[in-house]
């Protein structure tokens, strides 16, 4: 394939995974209504997951030969999916999606950092994603901070997200399958490190048929199959375009809360939600960059 038919087909690819994600908080209090509380259903379906792509990844024997911050940047990326995971748990859909889709205002932080050429229109985004985090945390005439475990989690997970991103970018790409598995791997690790923290080991009481079947079934599609195709997309565009191409996610989980758990936002959560959608887009939106001038003749 040729860069621009790659770069379209990496495109489409994070697209679809934000929309299958739009439907991730379903399974996730499925379990949690059947026995799996706080983190451990967020456990048990990176389990599976990690389980279920093992043979893919191992066969080949590559891992041992990877890079170990490319590995570390994967696996960290899990780790943030995983928090993400866990604060639909404890907070609203919407809420908890836009919190983790501040991702593109850390990746343009994360560049300046790194020495990377920041437009002014990048800086515009940055501004307003903070303005709409602060609208959207601050719509009850509160302090503009993160209420609740949920909502902490969510800001956490997009912010180790963006450095995940960078990470992946900069150092050599692992294969989707080595790349997936990693991924759950480092999922499942954070998930068990911190479930403790969140409620005891489940007792006799989980429906273990169920719960079986929810978290194979969630974990081989959107942590296996999907997050595959997403590891090898990641490889190929830049992180903050990676951010706004899932933002697909953003408008299928509200609607489907909406939908199906009755859950609404207020006008000025509504307000900050698109500012913060706004500044994902001025994240892609095409600039130009300074060109040296002309040598003069004569």
């Amino acid at each position: 394939m040729t860069d621009e038919t790659t770069r379209r087909v990496a495109s489409l690819l994070v697209v679809a995974s934000g929309v299958l994600w739009g439907f991730y908080w379903l399974p996730v209090r499925r379990l949690e209504e059947i026995g799996l509380s706080g983190a451990w259903g967020t456990f048990a379906i990176t389990l599976a997951a990690t389980a279920l792509l093992s043979p893919a990844a191992l066969a080949r024997r590559r891992l041992r030969h990877a890079d170990p911050w490319a590995l570390a940047s994967v696996a960290l990326g899990g780790a943030a999916f995983m928090l993400y995971s866990v604060g639909f748990i404890y907070g609203r859909v919407a809420i908890i999606i836009l919190l983790f889709f501040l991702t593109p205002v850390w990746s343009t932080l994360i560049g300046r950092l790194l020495g990377w050429h920041t437009p002014r229109l990048r800086l515009v985004a940055i501004a307003a994603g903070l303005a709409g985090l602060a609208v959207m945390l601050g719509a009850d005439g509160e302090w503009p901070l993160p209420r609740g475990a949920g909502e902490w989690l969510a800001l956490a997970s997009g912010l180790m997200w963006s450095v995940s991103t960078t990470g992946i970018r900069l150092r050599p790409a692992l294969a989707p399958p080595e790349a997936a598995f990693v991924f759950a791997a480092g999922a499942s690790a954070g998930a068990l490190a911190i479930a403790p923290l969140f409620g005891p080991l489940p007792g006799p009481g989980v429906e273990i048929a169920p719960a079986l079947l929810w978290s194979g079934a969630t974990g081989g599609l959107w942590w296996g199959v999907f997050m595959a195709g997403l590891m090898w997309a990641t490889t190929r565009l830049e992180p903050a375009r990676t951010g706004i191409l899932l933002m697909s996610e953003v408008l299928v989980g509200a609607l489907s809360a909406a939908w199906l758990a009755a859950e609404h936002l207020g006008p000025l959560e509504l307000a900050g939600g698109a500012l913060v959608l706004c500044a994902g887009v001025l994240e892609v939106w095409p600039v130009r960059r300074p060109t040296a001038p002309l040598p003069s003749e004569g």
